[in-house]
């Protein structure tokens, strides 16, 4: 499988991130903002996951070895899974730094300067996470969707402060200028706690696939077709297991057929299978698809 141009896209992404996340850390230093601070942090373990994603893609493109025969598919959702629990785990820490900040009546912040730095890094990170989106569309890769849902996160944690800063300076010298201390921890909670979900929900996706759970949509669509194809032709019965790993869909059939049904040659059963894949529309390199026809009800 090719994926020099999906390995390409992520060193791209992995240039402006170490970017972004250098921009972050000094704006935050400089300005006093936890909210920017953050945002370099979370760009900095973008950095690490994206270096991970690329180094799998090497793998996947490498299919199988003696010791992999099967590939390294699994390792795309075992990234991803991990990939979202990091990221999880990084809110919840900048959820109880806002919280101590909170309480500890907050800190001020330097709101010009900062609303300047959390623009323009809001900019770079909704920018690259609409050209990378155009990618992982049209190369169908979980991996450049991990690296989209980082940057369009980035990108509304960076908005979230802008829109902070700006209440900030509105409320510079006017009657409710005591609460500006508590806006950077504020935002800073609240982006937290709205950004949370999205990496958890990433990495059950990709537990479900490290954990082989059978993808409903094609399990469902095996046993549409196979119970067209048995009655079609006469069989028995038929049994099926389907699993999801990364890119890759492992689909394997078992056909009971009579004991004394005649198939033909080898090339008729092949023409049998070559039927299946078609309705299945398993022709493609994403596809492991194994058949057999057998009379014992055990190899079922």
């Amino acid at each position: 499988m090719d994926t020099a141009r999906e390995q390409r896209v992520l060193k791209f992404s992995i240039g402006v991130t170490v970017a972004v996340s250098a921009t972050g850390f000094v704006g935050g230093l400089l300005v006093g903002s936890q909210a920017i601070l953050f945002d370099g942090v979370y760009s900095l373990v973008d950095v690490a996951l994206t270096l991970v994603a690329l180094a799998v893609l090497r793998l996947v493109a490498r299919e199988e070895s003696p010791r992999f025969q099967y590939g390294y598919w699994h390792l795309e959702p075992m990234v991803e899974a991990l990939g979202g629990a990091i990221l999880a785990l990084a809110c919840i820490y900048a959820l109880a730094n806002s919280i101590i900040g909170l309480t500890t009546g907050g800190h001020t912040v330097k709101a010009g300067p900062a609303l300047a730095w959390a623009s323009l890094l809001c900019v770079s990170n909704l920018g690259m996470a609409a050209i990378v989106r155009v990618y992982a569309k049209r190369l169908q890769s979980g991996l450049l969707w991990l690296d989209v849902r980082a940057w369009l996160l980035s990108g509304l944690m960076s908005l979230a402060v802008v829109l902070a800063f700006a209440i900030a300076l509105l409320l510079r010298d006017g009657e409710h200028a005591h609460w500006i201390p508590y806006l950077d921890p504020l935002v800073l909670a609240a982006i937290s706690l709205a950004v949370l979900p999205v990496p958890l929900r990433g990495a059950w996706r990709a537990m479900r696939e490290v954990l082989q759970v059978a993808p409903d949509t094609l399990d469902a669509r095996v046993q549409e077709v196979m119970s067209a194809f048995v009655a079609e032709h006469g069989y028995l019965d038929f049994t099926s297991h389907v699993a999801k790993m990364g890119r890759m869909r492992f689909v394997e059939i078992h056909i009971l057929t009579h004991p004394e049904t005649v198939i033909g040659s080898i090339g008729n059963v092949d023409a049998l299978r070559d039927e299946i894949a078609e309705r299945l529309d398993a022709r493609g390199s994403d596809f492991w698809l194994t058949i057999d026809f057998t009379a014992d009800p055990a190899w079922t």
